[in-house]
């Protein structure tokens, strides 16, 4: 049986604008990067409450990128005011896709990373 989610991992064409994503506009930090024995480049981040990290991988030899439909996957992230990131992930360019939504829990809004993947915003009620 597993004991501990370690890592997840998204496969991307631009490594680093996808890097520069995840630091800037969402405020994770980089932990490490390195070259697998394949071949990829991998860069992993992680947000300062977590301790599961996010892979980010780039492996050109694979193919290439394709994320199509929506509600494949997401990364969702809890955020303490949601109209302050709204403005601050706005301005740098990636505004909302939608929402925001209230919920009972609070509100969640989603936004789309660089090579389309989507990630939930989630301020909860306090």
């Amino acid at each position: 049986m597993v004991t501990k989610l370690l890592h997840t991992r998204y496969r991307v064409t631009d490594l680093e604008k996808t890097v520069s994503f995840y630091k800037e506009v969402l405020g994770l930090e980089e932990v490490r990067r390195h070259k697998s024995p394949r071949g990829s480049e991998l860069a992993f981040l992680k947000t300062p409450g977590s301790e599961e990290l996010i892979e980010i991988c780039s492996f050109p030899a694979s193919g290439p990128v394709n994320i199509t439909g929506q509600d494949v996957t997401h990364l969702a992230f809890e955020v303490p005011d949601l109209t302050a990131f709204a403005a601050h992930s706005t301005a740098l360019g990636y505004p909302l896709t939608d929402g925001p939504t209230e919920s009972s829990s609070g509100l969640f809004a989603f936004i789309d990373a660089p090579e389309g993947y989507e990630i939930e915003l989630i301020q909860y009620r306090r």
